[in-house]
């Protein structure tokens, strides 16, 4: 909830930010922002208070300068997919302060990225703009961002889906682009339009959270130039039967149709009690759909095969490029807080002690799961994903690990079985059935086995909420969404699980350690 508003008047709002202590800046921004806005949308002091945010730019330093470009730019982008609204045009009326503002500014200042969020809502502008900060020595990212984001949609040849988390990281990927403007041909002109103004809202989502962190704490933590790596083939281990690459593993194993036990053979798996039958290749057994009996399991194979060489670099795009991204959204880590060093140690420190069985679950590429591998011994472990392109990278990457192609909500293990379960920075991948595979992990442990993972809350600050939810991934096209620390003890105890060590106080980070009951 965004602060009351306690203030009758717009001069007195505005003059109760602008002359505020630091230590009450926070709260009297607050105060600013919940009297004209509130959730994305606007009050209806708005339009009567946006001239005087406008003219209050002339009246503070560059710190809370920053902070008023981000109001702004939230009260322009709040009447969209209208960029001509009353107060987006009351809003582009100081568009003259805003660049000489931004004149002279440098790659993440933190006026310059408040100032580059607020001037990526003026299309109609475009040229200009570009002119202006053209000059500016700016990071690629951020250059390319506001560059998209004053863009305008060309039905006849649009470009979908490459904007996250900037368009940069997508040049040169002809093969990306090609399937892109595919996918494309096959959507009627409203969902072109939607889609497009999707990736708008989720490219000035990240502009925005990233803006709002700086002018609240300070430059983020410099990125690493990031592009999609080249199309490779990826390596993969000799070929072994499936018997032989999960060995005594094998046992854990259940039929997720019937949930009876499955018996492993040279190319796969048949459950003994519904005699459904599982393709096997390259070490991934694919348990998210049986084969009919009358269907020969050569011709299975060979189409779970062909599957594997589709995108086989997804995996690659996602460990180089969306994954450190979206841990600065999704966590509040723009200032790398939080290190892929830190959650290591913290997987390991869990993991040391641990007995019996280790499931890795929604293993993705594998870059976590090797971190498990080494704590608990590859012996021990199994990765379970839904995304071939990426078991077949962490395959490449983890030959002694076998990897099962299955749900998160329908686990094919049996009850109280697994000693340890992960599930690292993936429960927000399927939000809407979280408890549900929170009650699976806690069927599939058996008393006193542990479960661990990373996720993210939702932040406090409204603001900065407002820019989690503002995302829309393929995974949900409805917007981001994560949770709340009480939904999550909640499903925990649910299912049957006790915290016994819980971390939520660096950025929106949630890292839980839960232990089964008996």
């Amino acid at each position: 909830m965004n602060a009351p508003v306690t203030h009758s008047t717009v001069a007195e709002l505005v003059r109760s930010f602008t002359s505020a202590t630091p230590d009450g800046l926070d709260a009297a921004f607050q105060r600013l922002v919940g009297a004209l806005w509130n959730e994305g949308k606007l009050t209806d002091l708005a339009l009567e208070a946006t001239p005087a945010v406008v003219t209050a730019l002339d009246e503070v330093g560059p710190d809370r300068q920053g902070h008023l470009a981000v109001l702004l730019g939230l009260l322009a982008e709040a009447e969209y997919p209208r960029l001509d609204g009353e107060v987006a045009t009351a809003v582009r009326a100081g568009l003259d302060r805003y660049l000489d503002l931004v004149r002279g500014g440098t790659s993440r200042q933190p006026l310059t990225l408040a100032l580059l969020y607020l001037l990526a809502h003026f299309p109609a502008d475009r040229d200009r703009i570009l002119a202006v900060t053209g000059e500016l020595s700016l990071e690629i990212e951020e250059r390319t961002r506001l560059e998209r984001g004053l863009a305008e949609l060309d039905p006849q040849d649009p470009d979908l889906g490459r904007v996250w988390p900037a368009p940069s990281v997508w040049a040169g990927d002809d093969k990306a682009a090609a399937f892109a403007k595919a996918a494309a041909r096959g959507l009627t002109p409203q969902q072109i339009v939607t889609n497009w103004e999707n990736d708008t809202r989720t490219l000035w989502a990240y502009t925005g959270a990233l803006a709002y962190w700086a002018v609240r704490n300070g430059p983020p933590a410099p990125v690493a130039v990031r592009t999609v790596p080249e199309q490779q083939t990826i390596e993969q281990p000799p070929v072994r039967q499936t018997d032989e690459t999960f060995g005594s593993r094998a046992a854990l194993l259940r039929c997720p149709t019937c949930h009876g036990p499955i018996e492993l053979h040279e190319t796969g798996a048949r459950c003994t009690t519904c005699a459904t039958t599982y393709p096997s290749a390259n070490g991934i057994l694919d348990l998210s759909a049986g084969v009919r009996d009358d269907q020969p399991t050569h011709e299975a194979t060979s189409d779970l095969l062909q599957k594997l060489t589709e995108m086989p670099t997804m995996g690659l795009v996602y460990e180089a490029v969306q994954r450190p991204a979206y841990l600065r959204l999704a966590g509040s880590n723009f200032g790398d807080e939080v290190t892929p060093a830190d959650e290591d140690a913290y997987l390991a420190e869990t993991l040391r002690s641990t007995e019996g069985p280790v499931v890795d679950v929604a293993a993705g590429a594998g870059r976590w799961t090797a971190v498990v591998a080494e704590a608990v011994g590859a012996d021990r472990l199994t990765a379970v994903d839904m995304l071939l392109p990426m078991l077949n990278v962490l395959r490449g990457r983890l030959p002694e690990v076998p990897a099962v192609r299955g749900s998160a909500l329908n686990l094919p293990f049996g009850d109280g079985t697994v000693g340890v379960i992960t599930l690292w920075n993936a429960l927000q991948a399927f939000p809407d059935d979280a408890a549900t595979a929170i009650a699976e992990i806690g069927r599939c442990l058996r008393p006193g086995g542990i479960f661990t993972m990373m996720t993210y809350r939702w932040s406090d600050d409204p603001i900065a909420r407002y820019f989690q939810a503002s995302h829309f991934f393929p995974s949900r096209p409805d917007g981001h969404l994560l949770f709340e620390l009480n939904q999550i003890r909640q499903w925990l105890a649910d299912a049957g699980l006790v915290v016994r060590k819980e971390s939520s106080s660096t950025g929106t980070f949630v890292f839980v350690t839960a232990e089964r009951t008996a």
